[in-house]
């Protein structure tokens, strides 16, 4: 059994949860709406503002704590949303916000430029920063990684867009003769 699995979700106040057929999943908040159709094999029992995942079959337990996880992951994205924060360094690096595209300028002959969409938005609070918000953790997720992907940092002097709190593992540059 799925120790996380097994742990009951609580719908805060404000938050409408509407389960359908074939585990098709509706929840609207004050952010926003979120629908995403959930496995099969999974019961999701509604009750008194507390949402509990029963299995159904004992051979998909590992499905379990994945459903609680992404429907979890849903309500609190409609009540408080999800961000994701980049640093960037280098020399010469710098992004800057224009209208609702993000412009970036890593050191190549052009422009890169990243547009909002899909109900997320990118702020550049600096020219050396970067931030991914939105109410869906997997698409923030995904747009934070295509932005990084862009010039991903390297090991030698740690150059690029990497996470904020990521650790470089750095390597040590050539030694000449002696």
């Amino acid at each position: 059994m799925s120790r996380i699995g097994k742990q009951p979700i609580t719908i805060p106040a404000g938050v409408e949860v509407k389960i359908e057929d074939g585990n098709l999943v509706t929840v609207k908040g004050p952010k926003g709406t979120l629908t995403k159709q959930l496995h099969k094999d999974m019961e999701l029992k509604q009750e008194a503002g507390v949402i509990h995942v029963v299995l159904n079959n004992p051979d998909q337990d590992n499905l379990q704590g994945l459903t609680r996880t992404l429907l979890n992951n849903m309500i609190v994205g409609v009540t408080e949303g999800f961000q994701k924060e980049l640093e960037v360094n280098g020399v010469g690096y710098r992004v800057q916000k224009q209208g609702n595209k993000l412009i970036m300028n890593m050191g190549f002959s052009h422009t890169v430029e990243f547009e909002d969409k899909d109900g997320l938005t990118i702020e550049a609070p600096s020219q050396t920063s970067i931030i991914v918000k939105g109410i869906d953790k997997e698409k923030v997720g995904q747009l934070t990684a295509e932005i990084r992907k862009v010039r991903p940092p390297e090991p030698y002097k740690g150059k690029g867009i990497k996470y904020v709190g990521e650790r470089i593992i750095r390597k040590e540059g050539k030694v000449g003769k002696k």
